[in-house]
C-alpha cells in the first residue's frame, strides 16, 4: 500500500521554457514519486520513452498547453474537473483540473485562473470533488495572500516561487492538503521556466498516526535499557 510519496510540481512555462530534456533530467536527479506539470505542451508527450513511467496530458481547449502528470507508479485514467469561469465577455477558455489517484493519495493538478476572487471560486470546487479523501491540491494557484479552505491545510514551501515581469515576487505554487501530513516540503532551482518547482514529501495522516505510539515504545525501551547500563 503506497501511503507516502515524494511529489513535485512544476510550471514549465510552455514552449519557452522547460524541454522534455529539463524534465528528464529533474526525475533523475530529484527521483520523484508524482511529477505534476502545468503550461505543457504535446512535445512532452515523448516523456514516457525517456523517463521510465506512467504519462497522462490534459489539453485545454483553445490553448497550445495543458496539465501533465508522471509517474513511477500506475495510475488510473485521470478525471477531469471543469472549474468556475468568469462570465465576463472576452473570457479565455474554462479552466480544467486534472484528478488522479496514485496508490492512497488524491491529486488535483491545477494552474487556476488569475481573478483572486474566481480561483478561491475554483478551490473550493476542488475541494468539494476531494473531501473525504487523502488528497492535495497542487500547481499553480496565481493567487495571493493566504486560502482558507475548511479542512485543508497549506503545507506548500512559504519561499517565493515566480516573480512577475521579472520584479514581483510571488508565491504561486502552492499545495492544499487534506488527511496528509507533510514531512519536508522546498522549492528547487528556476531552471529554463519562470517558476520554481516546489518538492513536498506527504503521506497519510493514519500511517503517521499508526507509527507514532510505536516509536514512543521504542524510545522508552531505549531509555529503559541505558538506565541499567
Amino acid at each position: 500500500m503506497l501511503t507516502a510519496m515524494r511529489i513535485i510540481s512544476w510550471n514549465l512555462l510552455r514552449l519557452e521554457g522547460a524541454a522534455v530534456g529539463d524534465v528528464v533530467a529533474l526525475l533523475e536527479r530529484e527521483r520523484p514519486d508524482v511529477l505534476l506539470m502545468q503550461e505543457v505542451t504535446q512535445h512532452m508527450d515523448v516523456l514516457p520513452s525517456l523517463a521510465s513511467g506512467h504519462y497522462h496530458r490534459l489539453p485545454w481547449p483553445g490553448r497550445i498547453h495543458g496539465l501533465a502528470v508522471w509517474s513511477r507508479h500506475r495510475f488510473a485514467q485521470p478525471l477531469v474537473l471543469p472549474l468556475p469561469a468568469s462570465r465576463l465577455p472576452g473570457r479565455v477558455p474554462r479552466r480544467r483540473s486534472q484528478i488522479v489517484q496514485v496508490g492512497e493519495i488524491t491529486f488535483a493538478n491545477v494552474h487556476l485562473s488569475h481573478g483572486q476572487l474566481l480561483n478561491r471560486r475554483q478551490l473550493v470546487r476542488i475541494a468539494a470533488a476531494l473531501r473525504g479523501r487523502p488528497s492535495a491540491i497542487v500547481g499553480d494557484y496565481n493567487a495571493v495572500g493566504p486560502i482558507l479552505i475548511p479542512g485543508f491545510s497549506d503545507v506548500g514551501p512559504r519561499e517565493i516561487t515566480h516573480f512577475g515581469g521579472d520584479v514581483v515576487p510571488f508565491r504561486l505554487d502552492r499545495c492544499l492538503a487534506h488527511g496528509l501530513n507533510c514531512t519536508f516540503t522546498g522549492t528547487l532551482e528556476f531552471g529554463p521556466s519562470d517558476h520554481r518547482p516546489i518538492v513536498l514529501d506527504l503521506q497519510i495522516a493514519e500511517a503517521v498516526g499508526r507509527r507514532r505510539p510505536l516509536y514512543r515504545a521504542k524510545r522508552q525501551l531505549a531509555r529503559i535499557r541505558a538506565a541499567f547500563r
